[in-house]
């Protein structure tokens, strides 16, 4: 049977019965799309089914940008048809100046009632962050009022404070069965002055009328930060929670259960190191369930499967009620392209094919957070093989070239649009024009940093007073990206750059744009523990380096290195002089970095690439 029949013939939603054999089935539908109804953008999805059978997306409507902190009301679209077709957007809770976010809803199913958590902020400024509560009895079409829920709050939770944001549970088993259950993770300032992170559990027995401050947890070490957190019923009765680890220990998730309906943990939170992926937001959902007539227990995972960025949204599957996961590869691959937070859904199940399910996740195709993307898909779909990954970069399109000077390495590097030889710093350097003109240098084992200490500098001189200004950039770009880049913003007196792998980032930050039309050497460092930034030899940044590799997720393709312009040709090129660009996969000596600036001293000793911009082949 073909697909387009299956489509045809999946009509009024049932109730879950036993699946039936089918052919793989899916389709897609965006929800919310970027500068619609009135937004800039919509982030952070979450989804339930109502009992009436519509399905209920939640998301962030960003005003004025796509920053985290703003004018931001919370927003919310109707499916009457599983997923099919999408109704007008409607005003949940309006910020109004503040931000109204991360939500968390939940059904109850005994009642009808829809409880939804989220978390409200300042829009400006400085301001804690406070959960509250809205209840709709008719299926989502009317709220009440958000009510503030300190009750879930400890006094000293004041650095930070989240719930969810994706969809809560209700217990089906055990004592505790018809418990509506939440998850929110929070943050203290201990003495010293470290911030301690904790996720815990909310629980209510009376259809979310009351509310009791549960189980509480951190990591099972110093080094696991728990951060945002999702959570399913097994079919023992425990309640399993897996949190985003912030990217200071092995992995970015970590789990722990509740085993007496979400009153305490049973331990601390433990590294999932199985379920590779980036620092970022995931989603739990129970698909079948052997005690409740099923052939096999299986719970889906979803989140971005490309550890160094955020991309690939992918549906993991645990047969063993969540001791162990399947890879990456073994599971299946929504879409190769951006992807970031995701929430998942069980639809119904449908006598042609079989249970149905959803997930409601941040898309886009040139980038994240283009649009809020919904596939619905049979269970036949998840285990349909993936294919191989979109190929990798293709080699470098031929023109003009200037060559590599390290004595071990021919790393030849193109140079692209009209740039010319102009006077360098020492000899000759690179002018670039500012509209179309970089220097390309394709990514190889020989300039894969890795995890690696590593040193990147060159001479820089411009003289712009707007737009941010590319001077270098590595491999990837987009949130959470494995990638490395320094540009200058004049107009807000600043040069900012990155140091990112995936597991965290290193965001650094200089006051001065150095637009003064002179030559300035700027290195960038990294060792074991720092990264750190030196112009004309004065420590302007030092801060923690990121655990993990500056290539990681290469497997999924990894962009050339660029001089004087972003990977993705976006932001303003270079407009000015570059002149001996260098990479050594080891952090310099001060005394070896003095040696370069001060007399352009050909240090040895891990010298992966230099570029002395000394001629270019053709000569132009």
């Amino acid at each position: 049977m073909s697909i387009a029949a299956i489509a045809a013939m999946v009509g009024a939603l049932l109730t879950p019965g036993t699946a039936h054999a089918a052919e793989p089935y899916h389709e897609e539908q965006a929800v919310y799309t970027a500068r619609t109804d009135g937004y800039f953008c919509f982030r952070i999805p979450a989804i339930v089914k109502a009992t009436n059978g519509d399905l209920l997306a939640f998301a962030e409507g960003r005003i004025n940008n796509c920053d985290d902190r703003g004018d931001i009301d919370l927003v919310l679209k109707r499916s009457h048809d599983g997923g099919r077709s999408w109704g007008p957007l409607q005003v949940v809770s309006r910020g109004n100046g503040d931000t109204h976010g991360n939500p968390m809803p939940i059904v109850d199913e005994r009642t009808g009632r829809v409880v939804l958590f989220t978390t409200h902020n300042p829009g400006t400024g400085s301001g804690g962050r406070v959960p509250f509560l809205q209840i709709s009895d008719d299926h989502g079409a009317t709220w009440n009022a958000p009510r503030e829920m300190i009750e879930l709050m400890q006094p000293e939770w004041t650095a930070w404070y989240a719930t969810g944001p994706v969809h809560a549970i209700q217990l089906k088993r055990g004592p505790h069965a018809g418990r509506l259950v939440m998850s929110a993770n929070h943050e203290s300032i201990a003495p010293d002055g470290r911030r301690i992170a904790g996720i815990h559990l909310g629980y209510s027995d009376d259809g979310g009328e009351t509310w009791h401050l549960g189980a509480s947890a951190g990591g099972a070490a110093n080094d696991i930060f728990v951060n945002e957190s999702t959570l399913v019923e097994l079919t023992d009765g425990r309640v399993y929670v897996n949190v985003r680890e912030a990217g200071t220990a092995e992995g970015t998730r970590a789990y722990a259960v509740s085993s007496d309906g979400a009153e305490g943990f049973d331990a601390p939170f433990q590294m999932v190191p199985e379920l590779m992926m980036p620092v970022v937001q995931a989603a739990l959902l129970r698909l079948t369930a052997t005690d409740e007539g099923d052939a096999r227990d299986r719970i889906l995972f979803s989140g971005p499967a490309n550890p160094g960025k955020r991309e690939a949204l992918t549906i993991r599957s645990s047969y063993d009620e969540a001791q162990t996961w399947e890879t990456w590869q073994e599971g299946k691959v929504i879409s190769w392209g951006p992807g970031g937070y995701s929430d998942l859904v069980k639809i119904g199940t449908d006598p042609v094919a079989g249970p149905m399910v959803g997930v409601l996740y941040e898309g886009g195709v040139a980038a994240l957070y283009e649009v809020i993307q919904f596939v619905r898909f049979n269970e036949a779909y998840l285990d349909t093989p993936n294919g191989s990954p979109p190929d990798l970069p293709p080699p470098p399109a031929p023109g003009p070239t200037t060559p590599d000077a390290s004595p071990r390495y021919d790393n030849t590097a193109y140079v692209r649009g009209g740039a010319t030889l102009t006077e360098g710093r020492y000899g000759t350097g690179i002018a670039l024009d500012g509209v179309d003109d970089h220097v390309e240098v394709p990514y190889n084992p020989d300039v894969d940093l890795g995890d690696e200490p590593f040193t990147i500098m060159t001479w820089f001189r411009y003289s712009e007073t707007t737009g941010n200004i590319v001077i270098w950039w590595f491999h990837q770009v987009g949130t959470g990206a494995a990638q490395i880049w320094l540009r200058a913003e004049p107009a807000s007196n600043r040069i900012r750059g990155v140091v990112g792998t995936g597991q965290g980032d290193a965001n650094i930050t200089i006051a001065g744009a150095y637009n003064d039309g002179l030559w300035h050497h700027v290195a960038m460092q990294r060792t074991a523990t720092r990264v750190m930034v030196f112009i004309d030899g004065a420590t302007v940044a030092d801060l923690a380096a990121p655990r993990g590799s500056v290539t990681t997720g290469k497997e999924f393709g990894i962009h050339s290195i660029y001089l004087g312009r972003r990977v993705d040709g976006l932001n303003n090129p270079f407009h000015g002089t570059l002149d001996e660009f260098r990479i050594y996969g080891r952090a310099l000596t001060p005394e070896e970095l003095r040696d370069i600036r001060e007399h352009n001293a050909p240090i040895a000793g891990q010298l992966r690439l230099r570029l002395p911009f000394a001629t270019i082949n053709p000569l132009r």
